[in-house]
């Protein structure tokens, strides 16, 4: 069995009220992390899944009507706080990143692709048609910044969908089949629909049991637990509120099923790394 080492990083946050992630939560706004997962393969090297925020989504939302992005969701990311920033310090340079694993292409989780122009992308295919045939304005409306994708015109991805499905170990059984990215079973991405078109998490083991990066299928550990989805305003805006509510309830069922399984939102405050040095 193929292990990999992995720890997190806060690649910047937004603030945002917490009901709109959490049905009965509190008013208040709350600091939502863009946690990004570093995984080390041991033949091939490092891997990103996402990249948060970072400079070239602060000038992607720079000008109207992009800047209502930032309106809506608060930005903060300071120079020192973005991925690529954080990486070096840990000595990484952009060029030691291999891969970079797509969950969706909302602009919270592209930010930083253009800081690692070396390392070759993984995304779903449907993810990307679905961007292609939405104008500018129907894309913002969603989440999605094309030209956080502008480089890659030159080199195309590897699609999610074109790779080996293979079985999901015993405890995902409720997920049914996964997608064997690198075909030795390291890395298994698997569908979590409703947020988003071609919205997927990742498994892998660490030596300590199965890890499952899910993404934004929960903006926290607290709604798997208590089956707790966003207001269907939100959901239904951003994607398909029934099916958005069937996957939380799978990721809730597996939590009580196989509490082993280490269930990782990509934007739960429990999960957020201590500040970087």
């Amino acid at each position: 069995m193929v292990t990999l080492e992995w720890r997190l990083y806060e690649a910047g946050y937004c603030t945002h009220p917490e009901r709109a992630t959490r049905q009965g939560a509190p008013a208040r706004a709350c600091e939502f992390p863009a946690l990004v997962a570093l995984l080390k393969h041991p033949t091939l090297g490092w891997i990103l899944f996402d990249t948060g925020y970072s400079e070239h989504f602060l000038q992607a939302t720079a000008a109207f009507p992009e800047r209502l992005y930032r309106m809506v969701t608060p930005v903060h990311l300071s120079p020192r706080a973005s991925l690529a920033a954080q990486l070096r310090r840990d000595g990484i340079a952009p060029g030691d990143i291999a891969w970079i694993v797509v969950s969706h292409l909302h602009g919270d989780h592209i930010g930083g692709l253009a800081d690692f122009p070396q390392a070759r992308v993984a995304c779903s295919r449907e993810a990307w048609d679905d961007l292609q045939a939405r104008t500018r304005v129907g894309a913002l409306r969603i989440g999605l910044l094309p030209a956080l994708l502008a480089s890659w015109k030159d080199t195309p991805p590897r699609w999610f969908e074109a790779q080996a499905s293979v079985p999901l170990p015993p405890a995902l059984d409720a997920f049914e089949r996964g997608i064997d990215l690198f075909g030795d079973a390291s890395l298994l991405l698997v569908p979590l629909p409703g947020h988003a078109a071609g919205h997927y998490g990742a498994v892998f083991d660490d030596g300590h049991g199965p890890v499952f990066l899910v993404a934004d299928a929960s903006w926290s550990s607290q709604a798997i637990r208590d089956n707790t989805p966003p207001p269907a305003l939100v959901t239904a805006w951003l994607g398909s509120t029934a099916i958005y509510r069937d996957t939380l309830a799978r990721l809730h069922a597996l939590h009580h099923a196989a509490p082993e399984v280490r269930l990782v939102p990509s934007h739960c405050h429990e999960w957020r790394p201590e500040p970087h040095a």
